[in-house]
C-alpha cells in the first residue's frame, strides 16, 4: 500500500466494548491524535490540558472498567474511541474520535451505534457536549440526528472554547 493511500474501509475494523487491557492502547491514541486535532481548532494549551484531564491513565482506566468504552481497532491498534457518561438524567457521549487515516469509512456511526447498544432499554434520548470550534464534529453529529440544545459559553471568552450540546431521540418514553 502506497503511503498515501487510505487504510482499508470500516468494515474491516472491529468495534468493540474496551477491555482492561485495552486502557494503554486507549491513552498512546488520545495522546497521538487529541491534541493534534486540537490545537488548530482551541489551542495547544487547552488541547494540552483535554489530553492530561481526560486521557490520562488513571481517568480512562475508571472509565473502561464502568464499561463506557468503546474502541474501533483496526491491524492490531485502536483507531476510534468514544466514550459515555452522565449528565443529571442524560446519557452523554463525551469522547468520539477517530485516527484521521479512518474518518469517512462509517467507523463513527459504528461507534456511536455499539454505545447506544449499552444504554440501558429505558433511555430515551442521547445527549453529546463538543467544542463550539469543532465544526467537524457539529456537522457529524447534524448528520447524526443530533440537534443542538444549548451553547455554554467558555469561562475563558473564547468562544471557540463554548460547549455545544446537543440531543437525538432514541425511543419514545413510552416504549
Amino acid at each position: 500500500m502506497p503511503a498515501t493511500s487510505r487504510p482499508s474501509p470500516g468494515p474491516d475494523a472491529v468495534v468493540h466494548i474496551a477491555r482492561t487491557g485495552d486502557a494503554l492502547a486507549i491513552c498512546e491514541f488520545g495522546a497521538t491524535h487529541v491534541r493534534r486535532h486540537y490545537a488548530p481548532l482551541i489551542g495547544e494549551q487547552a488541547a494540552d490540558a483535554q489530553v492530561a484531564r481526560w486521557w490520562n491513565e488513571d481517568q480512562v482506566r475508571a472509565a473502561v472498567s464502568a464499561g463506557l468504552v468503546v474502541v474501533a481497532e483496526a491491524g492490531g491498534r485502536v483507531v476510534g474511541v468514544t466514550q459515555r457518561g452522565r449528565a443529571g438524567v442524560d446519557h452523554v457521549i463525551y469522547k468520539l474520535y477517530l485516527d484521521p487515516r479512518y474518518r469517512g469509512r462509517g467507523l463513527g456511526p459504528r461507534l456511536v451505534a455499539a454505545l447506544v447498544d449499552q444504554l440501558p432499554p429505558d433511555a430515551t434520548r442521547l445527549c453529546v457536549e463538543h467544542f463550539a470550534g469543532n465544526e467537524r464534529a457539529g456537522a457529524f453529529y447534524e448528520r447524526e440526528g443530533f440537534t443542538v440544545e444549548r451553547v455554554d459559553p467558555s469561562a475563558t471568552g473564547d468562544p471557540a472554547l463554548d460547549v455545544v450540546w446537543r440531543a437525538r431521540t432514541l425511543r419514545d418514553a413510552g416504549g
